[in-house]
């Protein structure tokens, strides 16, 4: 019945029909021919037999190069058949006991830990899922970083950094102290941070991980940075492959498959993906209805990845070979994930009945194995040769990125209480019977006694056949993996002429800082000392920040060049890309440019060459959206700059609520090692760039980095004062000093745009209301507010030395009020009040944005010049120095509406 409503398809003729006029068909009569011997095959041999010869069909296509584009889903079976394998030139025996005295250690470590802290954490199944994929690697396939090579980038998956501590440990790189004191790194260089973390281990990890999807995002950006690096002619790196070990469940963060398309687009054949296939997450089955690892090939297949599936051990071999009907390739199709879950607990019995048992000719096939052996049927990602000829295979394929879905049972070899259970991942102890049963199973010469307090650690000694010849395959490979080096020298520094214009400020003619920005970025680019190392990162809004003049002058990046025409090739600034393009155009795509930006500014580690990139982003698209990968910037010890563009909440007047940002400045605040500046005038945003390049650049080479933000409104841009660089640097000083002779003064504090309100502000308490305003540019709060609290610290810290004062302190304390004014939440210069000495009153744009005009968007967030001036009147009333009744009727007069709703609620 089934067979013969699939063979009537004549109810698809007319859905079709259309579409196959369209088609020419130089032999229709051949064609009909194989249409009818379908139809008979269907019909007399049903439709295993018929999808079993059209496989056979595509697949003798593609071996003749027809050009049929790869099915997105194969059958549920190994993708390398034996026949197909390569010799394996290791010691399988050999690795085995390696493997098993790293998984021994792994285990030791985390359970240490916990039975000495209680809730320190850790994890033991991830590794113990991977360990065979992982091992692979480190004997035959990661290359090192000896000599001068930049090595494989290897992203680690961060549950898994037990495991590669152990490894290490019997490498002789760590201590068993270092391993006592895993998670537990106050200390530095004492403990083991609890995953990859370069800030924290900085000459052991090189990418942090844990956050889960940002690994494999990052890899693809990596893998193409190398293609930009050596396409430009700064570093020769086709020896380098990126590799990132990820997890099934992992998949289901928009962040890890988001970019599989730019993979494929690029053909970045220098990445591969190790996906651990254990069909589980943390609570319970990946996808316990369905299969992921076919939905996962589907999609990279889709997306046009090279995949390798190694689903099944050596000893399912012989069982495929003896399933003439194609039952146990069906039966292997049709188990859901989490039938499959359950048989990896079951017992032999169990396994015959459930899995074998519903066809007999399931059961022919396994009739000559005893239940114990049916137990031991493996998963391919546990056996050493099928994932050696997955990555031999991998590394060899051309033309496109790979992926290996590896099925493997998470917590493997832990024994019966942790191995494939919903609480694997939770587990962190073992009993003592468990930890005997586990030893037993890696038949390790561990006594009983030994295991009754905490589980010893097992080292073979440096001198042990083990050691050699795991020293001996990593210095085959290079050396030591993972380790992170910064080999990158000084670079010398611009010439000052690319910064000097700036000093000089635009006279009468009217300039954004985003515009004084792009200028300066271009200076930079000619740059004879470091023109070549600046890479500028844009998401397709380049025209919006004015820098589309990029495009003629140095080109955006293209592994393909320029295939094609543009249709502005006769303007002035045609769109070109070029091989040797500079700009990394990204598309619309935040978390892509930050992935860029993060392999660029980590190169002078990676590959011990520094680079200088400035990512530029619409501002609300930065912190807010990307913020993980921000902070993963840091702990990657990330150098470069971060450039808000078309920055403030009433500054981008048009664009509405989901455009307007008045709180990135706020998010900075919480990295440790950024540096994050709201400039007003281009000159700062000068002097602010020269001093990032030296510090990041130049000599010590700081793992810092800048947070700029530009602004869209144009306005003439002043000359730089005389003698304010130090203080633009540090955050604050003098830009126009009030009126002398006036009997009250006022303090005024502005930044950004919204300095221009505080200037006219000074203007009309001058003018209307006889007040001195001394104004100060604040060029970031976030770094007054760190030097006030590290000196804060200090004197808690020393109290019998005489107290010192904040930067901000010396420059504002006591003198007067203070009103400070900016685009952003108040929050932002609350920061530093309570160092003002002094009454302090922000003034901010809290609420949501919305579109309108700049003149009414500021006076509806209550930061325009009559806002500021009314709030400064206000202060000196809290001061004893103006009348209440003079603050009211000067509100009356400056057309404030009292009763006008609070903004932040609007």
């Amino acid at each position: 019945m089934h067979a013969a409503r699939l063979f009537n398809v004549s109810d698809l003729h007319d859905v079709f029909d259309e579409f196959k006029h369209q088609l020419p068909d130089i032999d229709p009569d051949e064609t009909q021919e194989w249409i009818e011997s379908l139809d008979a095959l269907l019909k007399q041999s049903g439709p295993d037999r018929a999808r079993f010869v059209l496989y056979k069909l595509l697949k003798r296509a593609r071996m003749l190069h027809v050009g049929l584009p790869p099915l997105t889903q194969t059958r549920y079976i190994n993708t390398i058949s034996p026949e197909q394998e390569p010799y394996f030139p290791g010691d399988e025996a050999m690795e085995l006991r390696i493997r098993r005295i790293i998984r021994w250690n792994a285990v030791a470590m985390v359970v240490r830990a916990n039975h000495h802290y209680e809730g320190i954490g850790g994890h033991l199944a991830t590794y113990a899922s991977a360990a065979s994929l992982y091992e692979v690697g480190f004997n035959h396939f990661f290359r090192g970083k000896d000599g001068d090579a930049s090595g494989d980038q290897i992203f680690f998956q961060g549950h898994a950094a037990p495991g590669i501590y152990a490894r290490a440990f019997v490498e002789g790189r760590f201590t068993e102290s270092q391993l006592d004191h895993f998670r537990r790194e106050v200390v530095p260089g004492a403990g083991l941070s609890s995953y990859p973390h370069p800030r924290l281990m900085p000459e052991f990890w090189e990418f942090p991980t844990v956050s889960m999807g940002l690994g494999p995002l990052a890899a693809i950006y990596q893998a193409r940075f190398n293609r930009y690096l050596e396409h430009r002619g700064i570093k020769e790196t086709s020896d380098s492959r990126v590799w990132a070990f990820i997890g099934d469940g992992e998949c289901d963060e928009p962040e890890s498959l988001g970019a599989l398309h730019v993979a494929a687009r690029e053909g970045l054949d220098n990445l591969t993906f190790v996906v651990n296939c254990n069909l589980q997450r943390l609570d319970g089955p990946v996808r316990g209805n369905g299969k992921v690892i076919q939905e996962l090939e589907s999609v990279f297949r889709g997306s046009g990845w090279n995949v390798i599936k190694v689903l099944w051990s050596r000893e399912w071999d012989d069982l495929l070979a003896r399933d003439v009907d194609g039952v146990l390739v069906n039966r292997m199709a049709e188990t859901t994930d989490g039938e499959s879950q359950r048989m990896t607990i079951a017992d032999g019995a169990y396994i015959r009945e459930h899995f074998f048992g519903p066809d007999p000719r399931l059961r022919k096939i396994v009739e000559h194995l005893s239940d114990e052996q049916l137990r031991s049927l493996r998963r391919g990602g546990h056996d050493y040769r099928k994932v050696y000829a997955a990555y031999h295979a991998a590394v060899r394929h051309t033309g496109a990125p790979t992926a290996i879905l590896a099925q493997t049972v998470k917590g493997w070899a832990l024994g019966p209480s942790v191995e494939a259970r919903n609480i694997t991942h939770q587990a962190k102890k073992m009993s003592l019977e468990e930890l005997k049963i586990f030893r037993d199973r890696l038949e390790l010469p561990i006594p009983d006694n030994a295991l009754a307090d905490d589980p010893p650690y097992y080292h073979p000694g440096m001198d042990s056949p083990e050691v050699r010849y795991m020293l001996e395959r990593r210095r085959a490979l290079g050396g030591s993996v993972p380790r992170r080096v910064v080999r990158a020298k000084p670079l010398a520094l611009p010439e000052d002429s690319a910064f000097a214009e700036f000093a000089k400020g635009s006279g009468s003619a009217a300039a954004s800082t985003t515009m004084a920005f792009t200028r300066l970025l271009r200076n930079l680019l000619r740059d004879k000392n470091i023109g070549k190392r600046v890479v500028p990162i844009i998401p397709d809004e380049a025209r919006t920040f004015g820098m589309d003049p990029l495009f003629k002058e140095v080109g955006i990046y293209s592994p393909l060049g320029q295939r094609y025409e543009p249709v502005d090739a006769e303007t002035l600034l045609p769109y070109r890309e070029a091989k040797d393009g500079q700009v990394l155009e990204e598309g619309i795509t935040e978390s892509g440019s930050m992935a860029s930006l993060t392999a660029a500014g980590t190169s002078y580690a990676t590959h011990g060459e520094p680079m200088l990139p400035f990512y530029v982003f619409y501002s609300m698209f930065g912190f807010q959206r990307t913020g993980d990968q921000i902070w993963a910037f840091g702990d990657s010890r990330g150098r470069g700059f971060m450039c808000g563009a078309t920055a403030g909440r009433t500054t981008l007047n048009g664009e509405g609520l989901q455009h307007e940002d008045g709180h990135s400045h706020l998010l900075a605040t919480a990295l440790p090692n950024i540096r994050a500046y709201d400039p007003a005038f281009a000159y700062e945003t000068a002097i602010i760039v020269k001093d990032g390049i030296r510090r990041m650049l130049g000599e010590g080479g700081e793992d810092i980095f800048y947070y700029l933000t530009l602004y869209n409104e144009n306005y003439p841009q002043p000359p730089m004062p005389e003698g304010v660089e130090d203080g633009i640097v540090r955050g604050l000083y003098l830009f126009r000093k009030g009126e002398e002779g006036l009997r009250r003064r006022i303090t005024l504090l502005g930044s950004g745009s919204i300095m221009r309100q505080v200037l006219r502000a000074q203007e009309l308490l001058q003018e209307r209301y006889e007040v001195a305003a001394d104004v100060w540019s604040v060029t970031s709060y976030q770094l007054l507010r760190n030097e006030a609290l590290e000196i804060e610290r200090l004197n808690r810290l020393h109290p019998e030395a005489e107290p010192k004062l904040p930067y901000v302190t010396q420059i504002l304390g006591g003198h007067s009020p203070i009103v400070a004014a900016t685009d952003y939440v108040k929050s932002l210069p609350d920061q530093i009040a309570r160092w003002s000495g002094s009454p302090f009153v922000p003034l901010g744009t809290d609420g949501f944005g919305r579109s309108d005009t700049r003149e009414a968007l500021r006076r509806h967030f209550e930061v325009d010049a009559e806002s500021v001036t009314a709030a400064s009147l206000h202060a000196l009333a809290l001061c004893e120095q103006y009348g209440p009744g003079d603050v009211a009727k000067a509100i009356a007069d400056l057309g404030i509406d009292p009763a006008k709703q609070n903004p932040r609620t609007a």
